[in-house]
């Protein structure tokens, strides 16, 4: 699929988002971008967009609201006029010692990181169905891709994210021959606000290409998900071959 001409909502439009939403304006894509606090960060990004020559839109939304979905994508349209692809982008990374969890630590990871997703693709693809064509990208990690989890703490993002590779496999096969669904598992993308200098270099070393991916390279794999015409219920690792350690 050619962005060009098209409309697309990212969910999550700060930093990773941004970029990806950039590049998508660079290409003649409009773009319709969710927050849910930080208003600055989704209009600063919709300034850059426009500054591309695209329109955008910002959407205050709590996507872990059942009739949030809904709400989202009808405002996407009556303010794009289409939506023709849909970047799930937003999620919940928290840890939670193991000792410390309860029902809502579960239910907090599942709705954002997974429930989510599909309300709003139950909400997108008719629309992408009528029109004929479509492009779904969801969001996994590349630890539960990678076969097991590595680090303690996590246990409820992992599962919500294994979650995600299932639902994006699934949902592959409920909406072809139309839409094309895969999804983007990232791995040492961004070093965490914190992040120590040791941390650093111990990341670098377990990642085979040494070094942070950054988030044009994020947007690279998205792009190429948009981009073609043969490719749907995979999941790419952009990892830098940190699973292979």
């Amino acid at each position: 699929m050619d962005p060009k001409g098209k409309a697309a909502l990212i969910t999550g439009g700060a930093r990773i988002g941004r970029t990806v939403a950039e590049e998508l304006a660079r290409r003649g894509c409009d773009v319709a971008l969710t927050y849910r606090g930080s208003r600055q960060s989704a209009e600063e990004t919709a300034e850059a967009i426009r500054a591309l020559g695209a329109r955008a839109l910002t959407v205050q939304a709590d996507l872990t609201l059942p009739a949030a979905a809904r709400a989202v994508v009808g405002e996407v349209t009556r303010g794009l006029g289409r939506l023709d692809i849909l970047i799930a982008m937003a999620s919940l990374y928290e840890k939670t010692p193991y000792d410390r969890l309860d029902e809502g630590a579960w239910r907090a990871n599942m709705d954002a990181n997974l429930r989510s997703t599909y309300l709003l693709v139950l909400e997108a693809a008719p629309l992408m169905k009528a029109r004929g064509a479509g492009r779904i990208v969801t969001f996994a990690d590349w630890l539960p891709v990678s076969g097991r989890p590595r680090y303690r703490g996590y246990l409820p993002y992992y599962v919500s994210k294994a979650g995600v590779v299932g639902l994006t496999q699934s949902l592959a096969l409920e909406l072809a021959p139309e839409i094309l669904v895969n999804a983007i598992a990232p791995g040492p993308i961004l070093r965490p606000p914190g992040f120590s200098d040791e941390a650093d270099r111990q990341v670098r070393k377990v990642t085979p290409l040494k070094r942070w991916g950054g988030p044009l390279e994020i947007a690279k794999g998205v792009l190429f998900l948009i981009d073609t015409e043969f490719v749907t219920g995979e999941c790419i690792r952009v990892d830098g071959g940190r699973h292979l350690h």
